[in-house]
């Protein structure tokens, strides 16, 4: 069990940094993360760290299927780590 918190935590790190690097991107008008990889981030266990990034960093936050889309999978994931338990 210890090892899928630090996968998680990880990928929260990761998914966190992510939204770090679209954010100043942005500002830059550079190359972009697609919104496609950063739902897939999210799916596979990095919503807590996307949604924290959307707040800190204040990105994305504008966008409505982030700010539904996002706390919809991080319910989905609560209720799968429920049932699996």
């Amino acid at each position: 069990m210890d090892i899928i918190l630090l996968l998680l935590l990880a990928i929260n790190i990761f998914a966190l940094l992510i939204m770090f690097i679209d954010k100043r991107r942005a500002k830059k008008h550079k190359f972009r993360i697609s919104e496609k990889t950063i739902f897939i981030i999210a799916a596979i266990g990095g919503s807590i760290g996307i949604y924290l990034g959307m707040f800190l960093f204040h990105h994305k936050t504008k966008h409505l299927k982030f700010i539904i889309g996002i706390p919809i999978i991080i319910v989905l994931q609560g209720f799968l780590i429920y049932y699996l338990r």
